[in-house]
């Protein structure tokens, strides 16, 4: 899965005059599923539309399987990639008609077209649609037809912006397992555009993370969401806590961090002298009543009231004032043990590895 099916240089996107896109240099492996975050209009959907030749750019190339894509090579180059769309533009009639269709515009034969329907419909679950319209079709039955139009044509590249985003979540979660399982047997490159963190956790090889119309990390999903390169890409990706520090010392890759009256203690490549942000995602927080902290593994201990106690799904969400703030998800029936209420006092507590340094840009 090393080798690089798609190559992007110099990319750069205008509208209105303003840059909305700037991607200096990614490589797409083939094979691989890159799930594409950001924020709302930070340019992910610029990205898929220009990638898929529907957006003109302003500069910059783009490299199909080593070779340049020129204007003028566009309409083959098409011809190679899919795309799915959140809204999946069925056309008003049955379902096995809307597989089809690109396999007419292909000019191939009825028996052929036939076969390649049954195989996808087979695949996809959808076999007892296929004489239904699609205008009787929920929104996970008309997605999966969508995706069966695409996949049929046998894509080496497929484009999806936000394919689940409209489902309940039952059948979110049954059309991505099933999707995942498919792209995994075919081996089929997909870029995938998602404003849904657990999505990309969920499904990508790798994250890309773009903000501000730029690409600012790229990575395994563990290392996007655990070791992100700056403060901002760490708020984004679920880090809550994210402390002013600086560095005193540094022993065996072990940093000893200055936060406003504690000596934290962290692992990082940094330097004595820098300044740094401490990055702490919420489910890394455990908090104990006095009487409960016994024998723990963690180096750090921060004393704090409870401002907020917020319930959410399964687990609470508390926010700790610690002369800064700490943010923390446990599970409801901590909550309930603990007794924890607003405006107690309770020790908070993360180990070394835990939390992430990021030196502060510019200090």
């Amino acid at each position: 899965m090393s080798e690089i099916i798609l190559d992007i240089k110099n990319l750069k996107i205008s509208r209105n005059q303003s840059l909305v896109l700037s991607i200096d240099e990614l490589g797409i492996k083939n094979g691989e599923l890159l799930a594409v975050i950001g924020p709302n209009g930070a340019g992910k959907s610029s990205m898929i539309m220009a990638l898929s030749g529907l957006l003109p750019f302003d500069q910059g190339e783009i490299f199909f399987e080593g070779q340049l894509v020129h204007p003028k090579d566009l309409f083959d180059y098409r011809r190679k990639i899919g795309m799915v769309l959140q809204n999946p533009l069925l056309l008003d009639d049955s379902v096995e008609d809307n597989i089809a269709v690109g396999l007419r515009f292909r000019g191939e034969s009825r028996k052929e077209s036939k076969q390649k329907e049954k195989l996808w419909m087979e695949r996809l679950g959808i076999s007892h649609l296929a004489k239904r319209k699609a205008r009787q079709l929920s929104g996970g039955e008309a997605q999966r037809v969508s995706l069966a139009r695409a996949l049929v044509l046998k894509p080496k590249i497929l484009f999806l912006d936000e394919p689940f985003g409209a489902l309940d979540a039952p059948s979110r979660a049954r059309l991505i397992e099933d999707f995942i399982q498919l792209q995994k047997q075919e081996a089929i490159t997909t870029i995938f555009v998602t404003h849904d963190q657990n999505e990309a956790l969920w499904m990508g090889d790798r994250v890309a993370v773009i903000m501000g119309g730029e690409l600012r990390q790229i990575g395994h999903p563990d290392e996007v969401f655990n070791a992100p390169l700056d403060a901002d890409v760490a708020g984004f990706v679920g880090t809550e806590t994210i402390i002013p520090g600086k560095v005193v010392a540094v022993q065996d890759g072990l940093a000893s961090v200055q936060v406003d009256g504690y000596s934290l203690e962290v692992v990082g490549d940094v330097l004595p002298g820098q300044k740094v942000f401490i990055c702490l995602r919420p489910e890394h927080l455990t908090l104990w009543r006095d009487s409960t902290i016994g024998q723990s593994s963690a180096r750090n201990f921060l004393r704090g009231t409870i401002k907020q106690l917020t319930p959410q799904g399964v687990l609470d969400r508390v926010i700790l004032d610690c002369g800064f703030h700490l943010v923390g998800l446990i599970t409801r029936s901590s909550t309930r043990d603990m007794g924890l209420e607003v405006g107690m006092s309770v020790t908070a507590s993360f180990k070394s590895s835990s939390a992430h340094l990021v030196v502060r840009g510019g200090e």
